[in-house]
C-alpha cells in the first residue's frame, strides 16, 4: 500500500494553555502537522481558606493547581512538591522552590516519603483521584488538602466534531481518566466514525478509554515527553501504513 501523503490529524483536548504548549512541541517536530485544539474541560478557580498553622510544603499534582498556588503564593510555604516537570516549571515561575517527582502521583508519594516531609498541604482539583493527602497522613506525613479549582466539562468544538465524524485517521493524547470519560461521552453522542488511536499517559487512562475500538497506546512513562514520543511514533506508523 502506498504511503500516505500527510500525517494523521492530532486532536488535543486538554485545557487551552496545556494544549497550546503541547501543540507547539508537536509542530516543532513535525512542521505543518494539523492539530485541532478542543478543550473538553475549562478550569474554574474557587475561593479557599488555608490552614492557620505553619506549613512546610505544598503539594501540586497539576499545572492548574500550580496556577492556583500562584494566586495564593503569599500564604504558602516556599517548597513545592510537584508531580512532573511541567507542573514544576509553573510553580518555579510563581516563585516556589520545587522538587519534581518527574512522573505520576505514585512517584510523588514516594518522593515525599523519602524527604521525611511534614505539615504539607495538597492543592487539588475537585475531581482529583488517588487520595494523596489521606495516604500521606496514614504513612505519618501530616497532610491537609484544599480544593482550589474545578474542571468544568464542555462539548467538542464544531471542528473537532467534524474531525471525529469523518474518515481520516485521528490521534488523541489523553492525560487523565476524566478526560477519557468525557471524550468517550462525546464520541458516543456524535456517533463518531473516524479511525482513532488513543495515546494514554497511564494504564488508568487507557482503562477509561473504553470507547476506543483499538487498544490505546500507553506512554513509556507518565510524563509529557513520553506522551510526545509515543504520539510521534504513532504518527509515523500511520503515515506509512
Amino acid at each position: 500500500m502506498p504511503a500516505q501523503s500527510t500525517p494523521p490529524t492530532v486532536l488535543l483536548t486538554r485545557p487551552k494553555a496545556q494544549s497550546d504548549s503541547f501543540a507547539q512541541s508537536l509542530r516543532a517536530q513535525v512542521p505543518g502537522l494539523r492539530v485541532v485544539i478542543s478543550p473538553l474541560m475549562v478550569p474554574v478557580f474557587v475561593a479557599v481558606t488555608l490552614p492557620e498553622g505553619p506549613l512546610q510544603g505544598v503539594i501540586l499534582t497539576s499545572q492548574t493547581g500550580a496556577e492556583a498556588a500562584r494566586h495564593l503564593r503569599a500564604q504558602l510555604p516556599d517548597l513545592a512538591y510537584c508531580v512532573g516537570d511541567r507542573t514544576a516549571q509553573v510553580a518555579r515561575d510563581a516563585g516556589f522552590r520545587v522538587l519534581s517527582a518527574q512522573g505520576d502521583a505514585e512517584a510523588l508519594l514516594k518522593l515525599i516519603l523519602r524527604e521525611n516531609a511534614q505539615d504539607l498541604i495538597h492543592l487539588r482539583g475537585r475531581e482529583a483521584r488517588g487520595d494523596l493527602a489521606q495516604r500521606l497522613s496514614a504513612a505519618g506525613v501530616v497532610t491537609q488538602e484544599r480544593i482550589v479549582y474545578a474542571q468544568e466539562s464542555q462539548p467538542l468544538t464544531e471542528e473537532a466534531a467534524a474531525l471525529l465524524t469523518g474518515n481520516e485517521s485521528v490521534l488523541v493524547p489523553l492525560f487523565s481518566p476524566r478526560s477519557a470519560e468525557i471524550l468517550g461521552a462525546e464520541w458516543h453522542r456524535l456517533a463518531a466514525t473516524a479511525p482513532l488511536t488513543v495515546i494514554a499517559i497511564s494504564a488508568a487512562v487507557a482503562q477509561a478509554a473504553t470507547f476506543s475500538a483499538t487498544p490505546p497506546v500507553i506512554a513509556a512513562h507518565p510524563d509529557t515527553p513520553s506522551m510526545l514520543t509515543a504520539l510521534l511514533a504513532q504518527a509515523v506508523r500511520l503515515r506509512g501504513s
